[in-house]
C-alpha cells in the first residue's frame, strides 16, 4: 500500500468527517431539545454559507440594504482575523434565523403531533432551497477563503489547509456543545427533551429551550456549510449547489448510524462513515466498471443498514420500550 496515498486519504476522510459532526450536532442539538426531525438542516446550512459570502464577496449585509462594516478591504482577498470576525458574525446571523424559524413556525405547534412540526420543517426546506439555488444557478459564490487550496507537504502527503481548517472548527463546536450541556441551559434542555409537561412544572421555560436548541443548531448546520464550501472539497472554496445534496443525504447515515438523540454518536458516526466513503472512493475505483461510478456515495447507507440491523436505534441512541 502506498503510504502517502493512505495519508492523503485518511486526512480527506477526517476532514470530511468533520464537515458530517458539525451538521450532525446541529440537527441533533434541534431533536434533543424539541423532539423535532429538522428536515430543514440542508437548507438552513446551505442558507449560512450564503450569508458568509454576501458578507465577504458582497460586502453587504443579508436583508438589509447596508455594507459590511467588518469587510477588508475591497478588491483583495481577506487577511485570516477578517474572514474569522465575519464567520463568527455569520453564525450570529445565522443563530437569529434560527430564532426566527422558531418563533414563526415551530412555537405555535408546541403540544401538537411531532409529525406535524416534521412536516413544517420540510416545508421550510422546499421554501429556503430556491433562495439557495437560484443564487447560485449560474456559477458558485465565493467564501473569500484566505488561504485557498493552499496545503502543507507532511512525509509526500499533501495536507490542505482547509481539511485542517474543517478539523478544528469540528473540535470547537464539538467543544461548545459539551460544555452547553453541561450548563443551566443545557440542563433545562435535556429536562425538556425528556418530558416536557414535568419541565414545565418544575419552571422550565420550554418555548426559551425551543429558541436555543433552534439557534444553536442552525448556526452549526450554517458552519457545516461554510466548512464544505472551502477548497480543496468539491464546491472549490465557494458556495454551490454541490453542497445542498452532501448535507441534505449523504449526511442522513451519520445521523441514523449515531443514534438520533446522540452528541457521541453523531461524532462516531460521522468519522465511519466518512472513512467508509473516502477509502471506498479511493480504494475501490479499480472496479468501477463493475460497481458504477457513484458506488461510493451509496457506501455510507450500506454501512448505516448493516448496524441498523444489529442495533435499531443506532450505536448510541436511546432505545424506546413500550410496555403493553
Amino acid at each position: 500500500m502506498d503510504v502517502t496515498t493512505f495519508i492523503q486519504t485518511l486526512v480527506k476522510a477526517l476532514a470530511l468527517g468533520a464537515v458530517y459532526i458539525m451538521m450532525g450536532l446541529g440537527f441533533v442539538i434541534i431533536f434533543k431539545g424539541t423532539q423535532v426531525l429538522n428536515f430543514a438542516a440542508s437548507a438552513l446550512s446551505m442558507a449560512g454559507a450564503m450569508f458568509m459570502s454576501i458578507l465577504i464577496a458582497d460586502r453587504g449585509l443579508p436583508f438589509l440594504p447596508f455594507g459590511n462594516p467588518l469587510a477588508g478591504p475591497e478588491g483583495e482577498t481577506p487577511s485570516i482575523g477578517v474572514w474569522l470576525s465575519n464567520l463568527i458574525f455569520t453564525l450570529i446571523i445565522a443563530a437569529i434565523l434560527g430564532l426566527v424559524v422558531e418563533r414563526l413556525t415551530i412555537r405555535p405547534m408546541i403540544g401538537q403531533p411531532l409529525f406535524a412540526m416534521a412536516v413544517i420543517t420540510l416545508g421550510l426546506e422546499f421554501a429556503i432551497r430556491p433562495f439557495n439555488i437560484d443564487a447560485t444557478a449560474l456559477e458558485g459564490r465565493s467564501l473569500g477563503v484566505p488561504w485557498g487550496a493552499e496545503a502543507w507537504t507532511v512525509a509526500d502527503a499533501l495536507i490542505p489547509k482547509s481539511y485542517v481548517a474543517a478539523a478544528i472548527m469540528a473540535l470547537i463546536a464539538g467543544l461548545v456543545v459539551f460544555f452547553f450541556y453541561r450548563s443551566r441551559f443545557g440542563v433545562a434542555m435535556r429536562a425538556v427533551a425528556f418530558d416536557q409537561e414535568a419541565a414545565m412544572a418544575q419552571g422550565i421555560n420550554v418555548g426559551r429551550v425551543f429558541a436555543i436548541a433552534w439557534a444553536l443548531g442552525v448556526a452549526l448546520a450554517a458552519l457545516a456549510g461554510i466548512a464544505y464550501g472551502m477548497a480543496p472539497f468539491p464546491p472549490g472554496g465557494s458556495v454551490s449547489q454541490e453542497i445542498h445534496p452532501v448535507l441534505a443525504f449523504r449526511v442522513l447515515p451519520v445521523i441514523v448510524l449515531g443514534g438520533l438523540d446522540s452528541v457521541i454518536g453523531v461524532i462516531y458516526g460521522g468519522v465511519m462513515i466518512a472513512l467508509a466513503e473516502v477509502f471506498a472512493g479511493q480504494y475501490l475505483s479499480q472496479y468501477n466498471s463493475i460497481l458504477g461510478s457513484g458506488y461510493s456515495t451509496i457506501v455510507p447507507y450500506l454501512v448505516m443498514l448493516i448496524v441498523l440491523v444489529v442495533r435499531p436505534y443506532g450505536l448510541f441512541g436511546t432505545p424506546e420500550i413500550r410496555r403493553v
